[in-house]
Order: C-alpha cells, then structure tokens, then sequence
C-alpha cells in the first residue's frame, strides 16, 4: 500500500477471493427519461454500424430507434417507470430481443424491432463526446480549428490521432484534448508530426499550391489535459510544452510516469508489478512523478456548467487558439512568378556555332 502511494506504476492486485457470481445486462446504447408512467429515449447513440467496436443497437438497418420514442416492452414484458429497466436485458448482450417501441406512452402506433444489445457502451459514448466536441470546435471557429483527441498513448490514441489529425490537415490550427489520457508509450513521434514547419509549397497549373510536408497543421495549436491523465497522459503534455508546441489548458496531469516494464504472477494467484524505467531531461534533472505537468491557463471543469452543455475547458481551448490565430496568422507565401529559362532574343552561349 505504501508503495503504491510513492510509486507510479506498482500495482499489487488479486489474490484468493470467494466466487462471485455476474451477471451482464445487455445494453442498448442509449440514455432515458421517465415522463409519462414509462421510459423515454433521451439519446440514442448513433456509433459507426461498420465498425464492429461502435455497434449501435438501436441504429442498426431496419431498427432505426429515435430520440422521443417510449420503450413500452421488451420480449413480450411490459415495462412501466417502476421496473428496474436493466434486469429486463439480463444476459441478452450479443442475442435477440425483440422491443416494442412508439411514439405515444399509450402503446398507439407502436412497432416491434428486433436488436442485439452490447456489453458495454464505453467506446459509443466516449465516440459521441469526441463527435460532439469536434463539431462543437468546428461551429465555434467557422471551420479553421481542428480538433483530435488522445484517449491514450497506445493503439487507441494512435488509431484515433491517424483518423482526426490527417483528415482536418487543411485547417489552420488544432485543439489536440487529452484529458482522461490512460496512457501507454511516449508518442514522441505525434509531437513530431505537431511541430512539422511548412518546408515548401508545389506550384501546379490548376487548383491551390501544395504545401510540403503534406501531413502537417501549420499553425498554432494548445492542448488540453486534466487530473486524470497521467503516465503517457504525463508524458505527451511535457513534450508538448517541452518542444514549444503550444500552451497547455486545464488541471494539472496526474503524475505516475515511473514506468512499469513487467507483471509478475504470485503462489496466490495475486500479480505485482515492478516499475523499472524513470525519465529525466536531458539536463539531467527528473520531474513529473508525483508532481504531473501543471498547465498554462488552469481552468476546472465546473459541473454545473457540463450539466447545462459547456466544457469550459473546451471552450478556453478555443477562445485562447482563435485570439493566437488573430495574432499570429497562418503565413500564406505568394506565389513567385514562373521563371524564364530561355535565352533573350540575339544572345549566344558564349561557344562555337
């Protein structure tokens, strides 16, 4: 336990435990609302139906639940605001059910549909905050911002930096959010591709010069990071700040960057780990552990704001990178004339005809 406390990155966990028995509920994916003696959709969560990691239950081809429609049985039960609505998805994830739905808590006009709930709705409500804070950054700058978030510092940040970074290359600027970062390996390299300066730019006959190099923001950009980003959540915003980047915005990382290399298993079926790898600056100096990266402008995320729809963390994120784009514009080059190659009229090259 004290180490734990000292530590990043030392883990004891397991051990002998009594059986417990679980039971999963599936789940549809979707919030509700009690009006009217029944439950309501509040939101149903769109995913992405070809990705088999954001399967949306609700919004599958054939199914196509809205926002406003009352949830009145599931397989033949009828359900009422008193029931407890999970225990009537009890051990249905990745099988059929079939749900009655309508627009009237009445049971007037209703439908049946068939779906297939999910285990878990992690990944589709972290994939609708991402959506929506995207959209947002995009309604709030008229398009010139661009915004990409790292849930972590492995394959998920990676796969998620790849897909909104290289998409959004034609904006002016980026919002790269961090918050909640799990972590992972250094993602040095995406503070390279962050810091990319324009080198050239190709002149063609038809359409807009092409700037080189071709996968790069050209310019300013901040992060935004929280408590609970921490170990290659730590690391990034250090590198961030480090490299001249950009200023950070939010709370202070976590700070458990002493990194763990291996898992060892015990006689009681417990595991511990054994950090073995600490950084420190090329200066020669070691910081972060059990201090985290402070940020530049700190602001808290107020909950009375996130309950009326504002991040007030996103929202400085935007207001600080639009007054560093009115002070500092995206240079746009002139295109030079082309040059003349050929010789002027009556002059020789100077040899023998």
């Amino acid at each position: 336990m004290l180490g734990e406390l000292t530590v990043g990155h030392l883990h004891a966990v397991g051990s002998d435990r009594p059986e417990t028995k679980w039971v999963q509920p599936g789940l549809l994916g979707a919030d509700y609302k009690l009006e009217n003696g029944r439950y309501r959709f509040a939101r149903v969560y769109n995913g992405e139906n070809w990705n088999p990691e954001l399967r949306a239950p609700l919004t599958q081809p054939g199914v196509n639940v809205v926002a406003g429609e009352y949830l009145l049985a599931v397989n033949g039960r009828g359900l009422r605001d008193s029931d407890n609505i999970y225990s009537f998805f009890d051990n249905t994830a990745d099988k059929s059910v079939v749900l009655r739905v309508g627009p009237d808590p009445s049971g007037a006009s209703a439908r049946e549909v068939t779906v297939v709930p999910v285990w878990e709705e992690t990944d589709l409500r972290n994939f609708a905050w991402l959506e929506d804070n995207r959209r947002k950054v995009d309604r709030m700058t008229n398009g010139r911002v661009a915004y990409i978030y790292m849930p972590d510092t492995w394959r998920g940040g990676y796969k998620s930096f790849n897909r909104y970074f290289f998409a959004q290359i034609g904006k002016q600027a980026a919002i790269i959010d961090e918050r909640f970062n799990r972590g992972g390996m250094l993602a040095t390299d995406i503070i390279e591709y962050l810091k990319r300066p324009l080198l050239s730019l190709g002149a063609s006959r038809d359409g807009e010069d092409e700037p080189q190099p071709l996968g790069a923001i050209f310019g300013p950009k901040v992060m935004i990071i929280n408590e609970f980003a921490g170990s290659g959540g730590d690391l990034l915003p250090w590198y961030f700040k480090r490299a001249g980047v950009g200023k950070l915005i939010g709370k202070r990382t976590w700070g458990g960057v002493v990194g763990a290399t291996a898992q060892h298993s015990l006689m009681d079926g417990g595991k511990v780990t054994a950090p073995a790898v600490h950084w420190y600056h090329p200066e020669g100096k070691y910081d972060l552990e059990n201090q985290g990266m402070p940020p530049d402008i700190e602001v808290e995320l107020d909950p009375l704001s996130v309950r009326q729809g504002h991040d007030p963390q996103l929202e400085k994120a935007v207001e600080v990178i639009m007054a560093e784009l009115e002070k500092n514009p995206v240079p746009r080059p002139k295109r030079p004339p082309y040059p003349r190659y050929q010789r002027p009229s009556g002059a020789t090259s100077g040899g023998r005809e």
